[in-house]
């Protein structure tokens, strides 16, 4: 695996990426980790093709947003595909988790041929009044402060969230955490004002879809099922961390849905 930068017009969008042939696979990771968390998966799907993981700006090695902007969701996935376009990627699998599944259905919103398979971890098919209500919950500012009382509130909000499972892992999801401070309120902004529930319905291309019993979003995922009857669904393990937790189950699932024909 290798790193690099790409070109956006907002800044450097920074990437991981294992070399490959055929039509390159594309990660897209929540809020608020990095492209780190699809690291056990792309290993496991090495040699099925090029693969590419990238940090949403606002997290991990890539630019951060204005501070006091408030990109859209489309923003978001302009930005990234001005990436992808650096990167000489003209069509692609999207992969995405939580809020990458959001950027995932903008993309292929924006630009219907854009992607050939979709894959989405956590889909969000909510309600103006279920968006409303998940705000309350997730994207609320935390501020560092001296005590450093902010980083136990920020330990047990992501052990709370499942990765109490693999105390390294929350380790790592709290320096992306700690990082995108800022960031993390910005896209989750951007998660509560998207139209996904019209931008889900408008997918026409092949679909795979899955959460964990314990993921957050899971509640969703029969939504999901019955707005794109014809997608393909994964039985998955390991809360909201199902690219770490239950990574062989969902490379797995991967390699089936993104080649076979």
């Amino acid at each position: 695996m290798r790193k690099g930068y790409a070109d956006s017009s907002g800044g450097q969008i920074h990437y991981r990426h294992i070399a490959g042939e055929g039509t390159p696979t594309v990660f897209l990771h929540q809020t608020a980790s990095s492209g780190r968390m699809w690291e056990k998966v792309m290993g496991l799907l090495a040699g099925t093709g090029p693969l590419y993981a990238l940090d949403t700006p606002g997290f991990g090695g890539s630019f951060d947003p204005v501070h006091e902007s408030r990109p859209s969701m489309a923003q978001y996935a302009t930005w990234l595909r001005e990436a992808l376009t650096d990167l000489g990627i003209a069509r692609c699998n999207l992969v995405g988790h939580h809020t990458g599944a959001c950027i995932a259905v903008d993309m292929a919103d924006q630009d219907p041929a854009f992607a050939e398979r979709m894959a989405l971890i956590g889909p969000v098919p909510l309600t103006a009044e279920e968006r409303l209500e998940f705000s309350k919950h997730f994207g609320t500012p935390f501020t560092p402060v001296v005590s450093g009382s902010y980083l136990l509130e920020n330990w047990e909000y992501l052990r709370n969230l499942g990765a109490h499972a693999d105390p390294m892992l929350i380790h790592r999801e709290m320096a992306d955490q700690l990082r995108a401070w800022w960031g993390r309120v910005q896209s989750y902004n951007a998660v509560w004002d998207q139209d996904f529930l019209g931008m889900y319905k408008r997918l026409e291309m092949p679909l795979l879809i899955g959460a964990a019993r314990d993921d957050v979003l899971h509640a969703f995922l029969d939504r999901a099922r019955e707005l794109q009857p014809n997608a393909t669904v994964v039985d998955l393990e390991g809360a909201n961390f199902e690219p770490d937790l239950d990574a062989e189950n969902l490379a797995a699932a991967l390699r089936q849905f993104l080649h076979t024909n």
